[in-house]
């Protein structure tokens, strides 16, 4: 199929849409100009790309009735199963609608990708099957991934199964409900301001967000190039360590990735915290919005884990307070940048190019009007900011975000692991059906504070569940490391588990 070639007047408008003014002679010249390179064009259109191959069969899947779909938390029910041994042999696995799986419906929560059906499997995906796991289906999310509560998705929302009625936490709200109803074994979450950590928080399971780059992001729904993330859900330390083995990796495809290896994390589980310096970090507690239990049951974890031979330091990083203010200007521009005015590709970058996905994608316009409210606030301002300040505030932003960095990586010069709430409060309750945009955005965002800024600064992290608050809604503690030492994270977090089970 030939470019669609453009008349002379076509020509000068495109021209008045740059900043150039040709007149009728030199919009004739340059038309012509052009046809040669278009004809470059022409012969890439009919060229043949490489694929990855799809190995095992499966079906399109069913979206299940309410009655068959328990807390909303399906988007898609099929069963795929993959190769007949392998470390994930008889484990359960729902895939978060973000992430490709050929041949099966994709809606990323949305509206705008209604009927979309990606032709390749995302890296992730052929690694689990590659080892034996049994994909059941594709779990809701958030409209784009755009929440950290789980009523924005076009889908509806999905309610926690730990304690009914409250949010399930999000974006990755379907994966968590369904680990944590024991309905599947693991699931895939995405995290760029904590949609892995603040799910599994609320839900009361384990959720990791490597470092980033570790995880290959080939093949799932881009957000922003230095924000994303993919990582387990489980309902066990041991379970995620598990799933990490078989996730992380370099693929050769997402740039992203610096000569990411995977490890044995599995071997990290039993390994106790015995001289482990474990730094609680003051700046995360007391936050706005923080509830005093939240904040005590962490105290008491680390007390927990110093009775197991940990040492404990209170150690402050400065940055933090102010790190996600650092990290929304990254999101918010980045995101408008790369997922709407670029089709969640963009240029300057090697990789697989799922072009189906963003010929879906580029028709979001057309829909507009139906963005969640969380995601009209964002393009609204992530647009404004952008188009009005040049970019600036990105800018200086990914420059503060190096400052944030180096405070990190001073704290974690000094001990081995840092530790706070996960987020500020347990569980809210799910907004009323016909609540307004006030309520609905505040719903969705009062709990990213100890989350966002290791989005930004790519530092790995751990959310454990540590307990219940007296109406039983259950309380995560984070764990943060070094870049690349999830080990760490794993012995932490295995002897906060045993210490609650």
């Amino acid at each position: 199929m030939s470019i669609k070639r453009p008349t002379v007047e076509e020509v000068k408008t495109a021209a008045l849409e740059i900043g150039i003014h040709f007149t009728e002679s030199e919009a004739t010249t340059y038309h012509k100009l052009m046809q040669g390179q278009l004809d470059a064009f022409d012969l890439v259109d009919s060229m043949d790309i490489q694929l990855p191959e799809v190995k095992y069969p499966r079906h399109s899947g069913i979206k299940p009735s309410s009655e068959n779909n328990p807390y909303n938390a399906w988007a898609v029910k099929t069963t795929i199963q993959g190769a007949s041994d392998g470390k994930l042999s008889g484990k359960t696995i729902a895939i978060k609608d973000n992430v490709c799986v050929a041949g099966v419906p994709m809606s990323n929560g949305t509206s705008i990708l209604e009927g979309y059906i990606p032709d390749v499997d995302a890296t992730i995906v052929q690694r689990f099957l590659d080892e034996g796991g049994t994909i059941l289906g594709k779990s809701n999310c958030e409209y784009y991934c755009a929440s950290g509560g789980s009523h924005t998705s076009h889908n509806g929302y999905v309610e926690n199964p730990t304690v009914p009625g409250f949010n399930a936490g999000g974006s990755s709200s379907g994966s968590s409900a369904l680990v944590a109803a024991g309905i599947v074994d693991m699931a895939t979450g995405g995290d760029q301001g904590g949609s892995i950590r603040i799910p599994a928080s609320y839900c009361g399971i384990v959720g990791l967000k490597p470092t980033h780059g570790l995880v290959p992001y080939t093949g799932v729904f881009a957000v922003e190039l230095t924000l994303d993330h993919a990582g387990p859900i489980t309902r066990t330390v041991a379970d995620n360590a598990l799933m990490l083995e078989v996730m992380a990796g370099a693929d050769g495809l997402d740039p992203r990735q610096k000569g990411a290896v995977s490890q044995p994390y599995s071997e990290a589980v039993n390994k106790g915290v015995k001289g482990l310096r474990v730094g609680i970090v003051p700046e995360g507690f007391g936050t706005p919005g923080a509830e005093i239990e939240v904040d005590e049951r962490v105290m008491e974890a680390a007390k927990k884990l110093e009775a197991k031979g940990a040492i404990i330091h209170t150690i402050s990083i400065p940055l933090h307070a102010v790190g996600a203010a650092i990290w929304t200007p990254i999101f918010l521009e980045g995101t408008y940048d790369l997922m709407m005015r670029n089709n969640s590709y963009g240029t300057n970058m090697k990789g697989l190019f799922v072009e189906g996905l963003m010929d879906a994608q580029s028709n979001w316009k057309e829909k507009a009007d139906e963005l969640s409210e969380t995601m009209k606030l964002g393009m609204l301002t992530g647009h404004f900011t952008s188009s009005r300040t040049k970019g600036r505030y990105y800018g200086k932003a990914q420059n503060l975000n190096r400052l944030m960095t180096a405070d990190y990586d001073r704290a974690l010069s000094e001990v081995d692991v840092l530790l706070m709430p996960t987020t500020p409060m347990a569980a809210t309750r799910l907004p009323e059906k016909d609540a307004g945009a006030e309520e609905i955005i505040a719903r969705a965002f009062e709990m990213v504070g100890n989350t966002a800024p290791t989005c930004a600064t790519g530092h790995p992290s751990i959310s454990v569940p540590v307990g219940k608050t007296s109406d039983d809604r259950p309380i995560g503690a984070m764990l943060i490391a070094k870049y690349h030492d999830e080990m760490t994270l794993f012995s932490a977090a295995q002897v906060l588990e045993a210490s609650y089970s």
